[in-house]
C-alpha cells in the first residue's frame, strides 16, 4: 500500500512500539493521528514526526473508558473524512507477578477493557469511515501470549492473575479479527492480527519485571508489514507471529466462541447489533 497521503490512526502511539510505528508512517508520507493519554507525550510524538517533514495530529483519550473510546472515534470523524489504516495498538501489560485485579471506568476487568473491548468499540465506530476509504486495513496488535476465554467468568472475578487477564484479552483480539474479517467480506476492508515481537524494550515489559530481548524496531517492522505490505492486499482474518503467518490458539477458530464473544462485546459496549454489521444467524 502506498502510504503517501494516507490517513492512519495508531492507538497508544506516544510511547514504545506504537510511537516507532507512528514515526515511520509519518516519514513515509502518511498523515498520522497519534493517540495517547498524556498531552505532553502526545505533543512530543507529533513534534518528532513534524521535525522530519511528516504530518501528524494528537488525539487524547483514555481507552479505559467506553466514553473515552467513543470520544476518540468522534474526534477522528471531526478531523478527517477518510481513514485508510487503523492500528489498534494501545494496551495494558500483565502488571507483573503480583498484579491485582483492576476495573475500568465502566466496571469491567481492566485488561479485557483496554486491550480488547476498546479496540472492538473503536473499530465498530470507525467502520463506516474505513469502508468509505476502501481499500483500507485494520491491524490488531495482539500477542503470542494467549489463553482461552472463560465465558462463565470473562471478567475473571475468580482465580485472577495479571498474566491470565492479559493472555485472555489478547486472544479476544484475535477472535474478533477472525470474526470481523468474515463480516467485512466484499467491503474492501481487511483486518489481521499479530504478535509483533517477544518482550520488546517497552515500558510495559519493563514494568512486568522482564528484561527485554527484542527491539521495538523489530515489532514495528511486523506491524507495518500488515499495515502496508502489497503481499497482504485483500488478505484478511489472519494471525501473524512477527512477519510470518501463523496459527493462534484453537479458540480463535471456534465459530461458537467467536459468536459468544461478539454477543458479550455488543452487550458490554451497548453497541447494538442494529448499528453493527449484519449479525450472523
Amino acid at each position: 500500500m502506498e502510504l503517501r497521503n494516507k490517513t492512519v490512526l495508531v492507538t497508544g502511539s506516544t510511547d514504545g512500539v506504537g510511537r516507532v510505528v507512528a514515526e515511520r508512517l509519518g516519514a513515509a508520507g502518511a498523515r498520522v493521528l497519534v493517540h495517547g493519554r498524556d498531552q505532553a507525550r502526545g505533543e512530543a510524538a507529533v513534534a518528532a514526526i513534524k521535525a522530519k517533514g511528516g504530518k501528524a495530529e494528537f488525539l487524547i483519550a483514555d481507552l479505559a473508558s467506553l466514553a473515552g473510546v467513543r470520544g476518540l472515534a468522534e474526534a477522528v470523524r471531526a478531523r478527517t473524512d477518510r481513514l485508510d489504516i487503523l492500528i489498534n495498538n494501545a494496551g495494558v501489560g500483565t502488571g507483573g507477578q503480583n498484579a491485582k485485579r483492576q476495573v475500568s471506568a465502566d466496571g469491567y476487568e481492566l485488561r479485557f477493557a483496554v486491550n480488547y473491548l476498546a479496540g472492538f468499540l473503536l473499530t465498530s465506530e470507525l467502520l463506516p469511515l474505513l469502508e468509505a476509504s476502501a481499500p483500507a486495513r485494520i491491524v490488531n496488535v495482539a500477542s503470542a501470549g494467549q489463553q482461552a476465554i472463560d465465558f462463565d467468568d470473562a471478567m475473571l472475578t475468580h482465580g485472577y492473575s495479571g498474566v491470565r487477564a492479559y493472555c485472555q484479552s489478547k486472544l479476544a483480539q484475535i477472535l474478533f479479527t477472525v470474526d470481523l474479517a468474515d463480516q467485512l467480506k466484499g467491503t474492501g476492508v481487511t483486518v489481521n492480527a499479530l504478535h509483533p515481537a517477544s518482550y520488546m524494550n517497552t515500558t510495559m515489559v519493563r514494568q512486568a519485571g522482564i528484561t527485554p530481548w527484542n527491539s521495538v524496531e523489530t515489532g514495528a517492522d511486523a506491524i507495518l508489514n500488515l499495515a502496508a505490505s502489497p503481499a497482504l492486499e485483500g488478505r484478511s482474518g489472519l494471525y501473524f507471529d512477527g512477519q510470518r503467518e501463523s496459527r493462534a490458539d484453537a479458540q480463535a477458530y471456534d465459530e461458537k466462541a467467536r459468536r459468544r464473544l461478539r454477543d458479550l462485546s455488543l452487550e458490554l459496549t451497548g453497541h447494538s447489533s442494529s448499528t453493527s454489521r449484519e449479525q450472523h444467524s
